[in-house]
């Protein structure tokens, strides 16, 4: 079903970008939810309302990822101590970037860990979690990560959404 992971964004021109936002999100799984609001918040803002719910759950897949595998253990439970965990250069580990262009959205999460994100095996039917990229797969139009470089270092995992004509 996944084929292996595209360096790189997808082909979208930078300039061509008619609004981005973005957010920090702490080092807590409820980060998951603010994640959500934030999306919700912002696509309505933008008039984005016909794949909201594809876009949320790829959020939310995205952003669990991030917080279970790409941070150290102790970061990322949910009893934890009250300092956040920062990544290099003090910022905040896991931000959440929403970009628009004309016809489409793409959707970004940036975490401090280079390694990329590894897809389980789809026929393991006993397994309680190793879902999450087949459902980034399946909802989205297209993802891949790559790696980022100089002071804030880690990666960037996307997905990228195809907005109806009209939009």
């Amino acid at each position: 079903m996944l084929e292996p992971l595209r360096q790189g964004l997808p082909p979208l021109d930078p300039a061509a970008v008619s609004n981005a936002a973005s957010c920090a999100l702490p080092a807590r799984h409820d980060a998951v939810r603010e994640a959500r609001r934030f999306t919700r918040g912002t696509l309505e803002q933008w008039h984005v309302g016909e794949r909201f719910d594809d876009i949320c759950l790829v959020v939310s897949e995205l952003v669990t990822n991030a917080l279970r595998h790409a941070l150290p253990a102790s970061a990322a439970s949910p009893v934890r101590a009250a300092g956040e965990v920062a990544a290099p250069g003090g910022l905040p580990p896991v931000r959440l970037h929403l970009m628009l262009w004309t016809g489409r959205l793409v959707c970004a999460v940036r975490d401090p860990s280079y390694d990329g994100p590894v897809a389980s095996d789809p026929d393991d039917c006993s397994a309680e979690s190793g879902r999450g990229l087949f459902l980034v797969d399946s909802f989205s139009d297209g993802w891949g990560w790559h790696p980022l470089s100089g002071p804030v270092g880690g990666k960037v995992v996307w997905a990228l959404f195809r907005l109806p004509q009209d939009w």
